[in-house]
């Protein structure tokens, strides 16, 4: 029977995007929503602000997602088409590359040159993607996931002060989002730390600090351009 084992290097191309998306619509969208708290401005542009935060967000993060892994793909297979003209033009050259690249590894020679041929004789191609790019099928780039699952964090993460927004009243508005999208980021830090084997209270601490940080800032820009003043 064949053993399946998922390890955390398998998780890190979703995981990566989810949390950077969920990581940034609460930061990004509260942030904006605590300068117009700042400001003085109506609740209902505050929730207006933060709802078009969330589509521009959401978007944005899609778009940088794809192009930016799309970019990766494009490499993977260039490097992928050249290891196919290599392996048309010197089939031998290539043997004895991967079986450098297994030697270097800790095999000894002849062993090497054994595995080096059998692997070439089962899928070439594939033995050099892995073995000579470390391009594998869970490493490899897939953009339009990527690009989904940073949409779909984003606007999952900017909901939460939305809802702060649409329910608290405008005199405990800045509190009360302040105290949530805390609370929220040190969820989203402690469960991508647990996720990726680290410490989970230094994840929860280093995401907490920055949306802190960029909530303070903002509300700070509101405070000085105060609609009131």
């Amino acid at each position: 029977m064949r053993h399946h084992e998922i390890h955390t290097s398998q998780r890190l191309g979703w995981l990566r995007a989810s949390v950077l998306g969920a990581n940034d619509g609460i930061i990004s969208t509260a942030s904006l929503m605590m300068g117009m708290v700042a400001a003085g401005t109506s609740a209902s542009s505050v929730l207006l602000t933060g709802v078009a935060g969330l589509v521009a967000g959401a978007m944005s993060m899609a778009a940088g997602e794809y192009v930016s892994v799309h970019s990766q793909a494009d490499t993977e297979k260039a490097d992928i088409r050249r290891e196919i003209r290599e392996l048309e033009e010197d089939l031998d050259a290539e043997h004895r590359e991967l079986e450098e690249i297994y030697v270097a590894r800790g095999l000894t020679r002849n062993l090497a040159k054994e595995v080096a041929r059998q692997m070439m004789a089962h899928d070439a191609l594939a033995a050099h993607a892995r073995d000579e790019l470390g391009i594998t099928e869970h490493s490899s780039a897939r953009p339009l996931e990527a690009a989904l699952a940073s949409a779909a964090s984003f606007a999952l993460g900017a909901t939460i002060p939305l809802l702060v927004v649409m329910f608290a009243p405008i005199q405990w508005m800045q509190g009360v989002l302040l105290g949530v999208s805390l609370v929220a980021l040190a969820c989203l830090g402690g469960l991508a730390a647990r996720v990726g084997r680290a410490s989970v209270l230094q994840g929860a601490l280093r995401v907490c600090f920055w949306g802190a940080a960029a909530m303070g800032l903002t509300a700070l820009v509101g405070h000085f351009f105060s609609v009131s003043a």
